[in-house]
């Protein structure tokens, strides 16, 4: 009998170190913890999200200076306007390279002006700007293409600049002349920094693409945003071989602004 108890103590005494643990306590006082050893605490690890790197990146176009820039952003607004208010893309825009130079003068920047339009009885926001005299009077826009819209209307609504409409739709000549006389600008070279600007970078090709002309007079092109060899060569009437043998082309690879040669030479030259 004594065995039998003995035996029962000791089994005792075993389960329970087994299922406890003594902790000591920051005033040195001991206590049991029962710990279940059964029980297996699993922790759950939240789902990481992977997520992938756009690596795509758009190449920027490269251009030849900011005019070029400026002539591949606003073609197609002056192209649109020179539809619906008859004024000359080639004008409009060459009046807007000279009068915000290329979209970098003041006005251009903080009031989107790009032609230079005084307030004249405008309701809309202005901005002070030392021109002919000192903090003069312009309007300011929200867009720059409020400002070419502003340019076509301020044109077509006056009389002093209705002669002009009569005029050939891709007279540039007559217009950058007509323009100075019915008083637009004071500079008397205006008319010739106009056409120096339409000629040098071929303004006229956008008076052209509105009237569904071709122009074959002309032995070198601009290149322009979308411009391709095949392209140019179908609008000059040459082939791609005579275009990339004409400007000593290695490859079909073309930049904004680069000056192409289209006029084929003659052969007994």
């Amino acid at each position: 009998m004594k065995k039998i108890i003995t035996i029962l103590c000791l089994t005792l005494l075993i389960v329970s170190c087994g299922s406890s643990k003594k902790v000591t306590t920051k005033k040195g006082k001991q206590r049991t913890v029962k710990v279940d050893r059964k029980k297996k605490v699993t922790e759950k690890k939240k789902p990481v999200e992977v997520v992938e790197e756009d690596v795509r990146k758009e190449t920027p176009e490269v251009y030849a200076n900011k005019t070029e820039e400026y002539i591949a952003v606003f073609s197609d607004i002056a192209k649109d306007e020179m539809i619906k208010y008859r004024v000359p893309a080639s004008i409009t825009l060459a009046q807007g390279i000279l009068e915000s130079g290329s979209g970098q003068g003041r006005l251009s920047v903080e009031a989107n002006n790009h032609f230079g339009i005084k307030c004249h009885n405008w309701e809309g926001a202005k901005i002070y700007h030392d021109d002919d005299a000192s903090q003069e009077c312009f309007r300011k826009y929200k867009n720059a293409k409020y400002s070419f819209r502003d340019h076509s209307l301020f044109l077509a609504e006056r009389k002093r600049y209705s002669k002009l409409f009569d005029l050939e739709k891709d007279d540039y000549q007559g217009w950058a002349k007509g323009l100075r006389a019915a008083g637009y600008a004071t500079d008397k070279k205006y008319p010739n920094k106009l056409i120096s600007l339409i000629e040098r970078y071929q303004l006229y090709r956008f008076d052209a693409d509105v009237l569904g002309k071709e122009i074959t007079t002309n032995d070198k092109h601009a290149v322009i945003k979308g411009d391709t060899l095949y392209s140019i060569s179908r609008r000059y009437n040459i082939s791609v071989t005579e275009l990339k043998d004409l400007n000593s082309l290695e490859d079909n690879d073309l930049f904004i602004g680069q000056i192409l040669f289209v006029k084929p030479i003659p052969k007994d030259y």
